[in-house]
């Protein structure tokens, strides 16, 4: 369980992001969740000085076809890392290891192919009172934690084409 807030960040400590331009992969499986996702991404992004022209964002139906939606986004767009959101919670079928496993290696092996990072923002809870905690709820939101490790890993891309500071 998530013993901190998700959604706090120290603008102070996250590189500008006004140069990059972000991909967002989104599961349309569990809307209410995945929509809430995208929201805290999107908003932190933009806080965070990136320009809305910059944030691409694609629907795919469900979390285990993000692998192929953030491949395909990253073969046909110019972008600095892509966050790909979904949710799956826990049923009485080992569908969801399936799915989450699928989904978790597939976005390794994206990270190892592309020179694009691709952040996991992939909600894997038990319940969806756990989702809904982590989804702008009594945890915060996930969207936003992941839209931050987003500008730290387009930073890391970049580090040495821009003068932007990564901490190092």
């Amino acid at each position: 369980m998530a013993t901190t807030n998700l959604s706090y960040y120290d603008k102070n400590t996250i590189p500008n992001a006004k140069d990059f331009r972000f991909g967002i992969v989104v599961s349309e499986w569990n809307p209410e969740i995945t929509n809430n996702l995208h929201k805290g991404a999107i908003d932190a992004l933009l806080d965070c000085g990136t320009v809305k022209e910059n944030i691409v964002s694609w629907d795919v139906p469900g979390s285990f076809e993000l692998v192929f939606g953030c491949k395909k986004m990253i073969e046909t767009e110019k972008l600095d890392a892509v966050i790909a959101i979904g949710n799956v919670i826990q049923g009485e079928t080992k569908h969801f290891d399936f799915v989450c496993e699928g989904v978790t290696q597939g976005i390794v092996d994206l990270n190892i192919k592309y020179d694009v990072p691709v952040v996991f923002c992939v909600l894997t809870d038990n319940t969806k009172q756990q989702s809904i905690d982590r989804s702008g709820g009594k945890l915060g939101n996930k969207g936003i934690e992941c839209a931050i490790a987003a500008i730290k890993m387009a930073a890391i891309k970049n580090q040495g084409r821009t003068s932007t500071s990564v901490g190092f």
